[in-house]
């Protein structure tokens, strides 16, 4: 487990990204065939079920200007995802730099 989720306070807010951090989309910017990453989802469930606020943030949309809203929530019925809030106004970027971000293969 990663030293930063280690250190969490008790109700921490957590944001985590839906594509290619709990799931595999291949066929961008069609979403509609993305694969859960089940490891990935148990580790934030975990997060939930220790009473942490679960914020996914997803770029999904942000380009093409599509509202994937209704098939995200779709898929995180059916892949089990518990979380607290969706957002999809996330910015398309190339690099995200922050001090308190973890790489999802460190996670």
């Amino acid at each position: 487990m990663n030293e930063l989720i280690k250190k969490l306070k008790p109700n921490s807010v957590i944001y985590i990204d839906v594509d290619e951090t709990i799931c595999r989309s291949p066929d961008v910017p069609d979403y509609s065939n993305s694969v859960p990453i089940v490891e990935n989802i148990e580790k934030a469930n975990a997060l939930y079920d220790e009473g942490h606020t679960i914020v996914y943030w997803t770029a999904r949309g942000a380009l093409t200007k599509i509202d994937w809203t209704d098939v995200t929530k779709k898929q995180f019925q059916k892949w089990g995802v518990k979380y607290h809030n969706l957002v999809l106004n996330k910015p398309a970027y190339d690099i995200f730099i922050d001090d308190k971000n973890i790489n999802t293969d460190d996670w």
